[in-house]
């Protein structure tokens, strides 16, 4: 089982970031060692010290495919769900100015938040997902699927050009904009079309 994540997926995220507007999708993978385990708080790692939450709506890949036509794409999923993507800032900084990869500001132990999983046929569209990031009881990330650059079974497409998708596969679609630091005490918790599906301590 493999994380996949795609990079600068909503306009105002590359703008607050001050990112270039990629061509196509960034995509990079975390371990399956990066899910932090149900019920256990985040701990901020001690060698960064500006761990920035974003929070993603997720996909449940639930069979194997290899260049999937976006025709299908659909098929290919049945269940959706909400997540953070920790991120080391400093430390991703510091990776991409000498050109190296971000793993280490991605995928360290308890990067990934995986939240509750929701049947997909429960929602109206897959590209019309509102979604939220409380921290401490503010709304800090406010998002909708229908901003993202490239859509869910768009990702799945150009994804399984590269990488076979295989059952169990998670894919982490992207960030809206309000990303931000992560302090201890913090108490971070997701909604989805208003319905919470995290919640976590941060120490």
């Amino acid at each position: 089982m493999k994380l996949i994540c795609i990079g600068r997926n909503y306009a105002a995220h590359i703008d607050e970031l001050q990112n270039e507007r990629p061509l196509e999708p960034i995509v990079f993978i975390k371990p399956d060692s990066a899910i932090l385990p149900k019920e256990q708080d985040f701990y901020i790692p001690e060698f960064s010290n500006d761990v920035h939450y974003e929070v993603e709506v997720l996909v449940k890949i639930k069979k194997v495919g290899k260049h999937i036509d976006k025709r299908f794409a659909h098929t290919y999923y049945d269940e959706v769900g909400l997540g953070i993507d920790f991120t080391a800032r400093d430390l991703q900084a510091q990776l991409k100015e000498k050109g190296l990869p971000w793993e280490k500001a991605k995928g360290f132990d308890g990067a990934a938040v995986v939240g509750k999983w929701i049947p997909k046929e429960k929602y109206e569209s897959m590209d019309k997902l509102r979604f939220s990031l409380l921290k401490n009881g503010e709304k800090v990330q406010n998002g909708d699927t229908s901003l993202m650059l490239w859509k869910i079974d768009e990702l799945i497409s150009y994804i399984s050009t590269f990488f076979m998708l295989k059952k169990g596969d998670i894919l982490f679609t992207g960030t809206p904009a309000g990303v931000g630091k992560v302090s201890p005490n913090d108490y971070l918790s997701g909604t989805l079309e208003g319905e919470e599906m995290f919640a976590l301590n941060v120490k």
